[in-house]
């Protein structure tokens, strides 16, 4: 791996300001942001992700590799819950293996936004379709936890309703956002969408640090809840998506030659959701402990793939 690239990646401020997030929660520091302000913040940069992905596929036809990419998104997130789900229940109960399955099946769109910011620094461009990629990874992944579930689990709820779990994923507020905002950005008129350039690029990197601040610090207070469960299940979260990540950087090169497209795919695979999981396994798993699948994915492999997974997918997307 490219130590320069690594380097670079350790110094950008934006990793600094979540680092300095972890410092001020373990120095016990009275530093917050304001739960208001962090939401908002969220839905921004959703926004701007969303909206400039949909003006980059306004500016290009459809094309096989779009469609590939569209289908190769679609499968891993059906794929990963799968083996995971069999890999962690060796350990934890079916449930907790189900939710942190559905976690890794699915993608954090926070994750996603960091990496833009990476490749740009690096003057690398992704191609706008990813973002129609991982709005699409969200719901399958919970889908096939539930029936998983709904297989494995001899207590759980018979009557679950499979549709409801999908529209409830579907309409969670990040994945509404995302998705409303790429259909806005495809559709809206290219010389009025320059009037909001300056909202959803010049300011963007600003919000992103202040953002990642905040999950510091929340990643600094959840991280301990998990460690009961033991060394197995706490080195899990990163090794899963390492692999996970890794494989989906190479292989996504059968289908594009596009090192920022593969990059994309490698965080896309490697990312766990604690947004639209939790949200919608607080409905399908009861059960589920939330003091493991959200520290899980925010307090490990968040941090593992922003530190050192991205120069890892970008090497192996560069390489293969």
């Amino acid at each position: 791996m490219d130590i320069q690239v690594l380097i670079s990646n350790l110094t950008n401020p934006t990793l600094l300001f979540f680092l300095l997030g972890i410092m001020a929660t373990l120095v016990k520091s009275d530093l917050q942001i304001p739960e208001s302000s962090s939401k908002f913040i969220s839905l921004y940069l959703l926004f701007a992700i969303g909206f400039k992905g949909g003006q980059e596929l306004s500016h290009s036809t459809f094309t096989a590799e779009i469609g590939y990419s569209l289908l190769f998104g679609l499968a891993m997130s059906a794929l990963i819950p799968i083996y995971s789900f069999f890999i962690l229940k060796r350990k934890l109960s079916v449930s907790d293996s189900c939710a942190v399955a559905a976690a890794f099946g699915s993608v954090s769109a926070v994750t996603f936004v960091a990496a833009s910011s990476y490749l740009e620094a690096q003057n690398i461009t992704f191609g706008g379709h990813m973002v129609a990629v991982m709005a699409l990874m969200e719901a399958p992944a919970i889908i096939v936890a539930v029936m998983l579930m709904d297989r494995y689990d001899d207590d759980a709820a018979t009557n679950r309703n499979i549709w409801e779990i999908a529209r409830h994923s579907l309409t969670n507020g990040s994945v509404l956002m995302v998705i409303g905002s790429l259909i806005i950005g495809l559709v809206a008129d290219s010389k009025q969408a320059e009037g909001i350039k300056p909202f959803t690029t010049d300011i963007f990197k600003g919000f992103l640090a202040i953002f990642l601040l905040d999950m510091g610090m929340i990643t600094a207070r959840r991280f301990g809840a998990f460690r009961r469960y033991g060394w197995v299940v706490t080195a899990s979260p990163n090794l899963i998506p390492a692999i996970n990540g890794s494989l989906a950087a190479i292989l996504s090169g059968l289908f594009t030659q596009d090192v920022g497209n593969q990059t994309i795919f490698g965080v896309l695979a490697a990312s766990a959701s604690y947004i639209a999981v939790p949200a919608a396994m607080r409905l399908a798993a009861p059960k589920a402990d939330p003091g493991l699948y959200i520290p899980v994915a925010l307090g490990v492999t968040f941090p593992f793939n922003i530190t050192i997974g991205l120069p890892l997918y970008y090497y192996l997307a560069r390489t293969f």
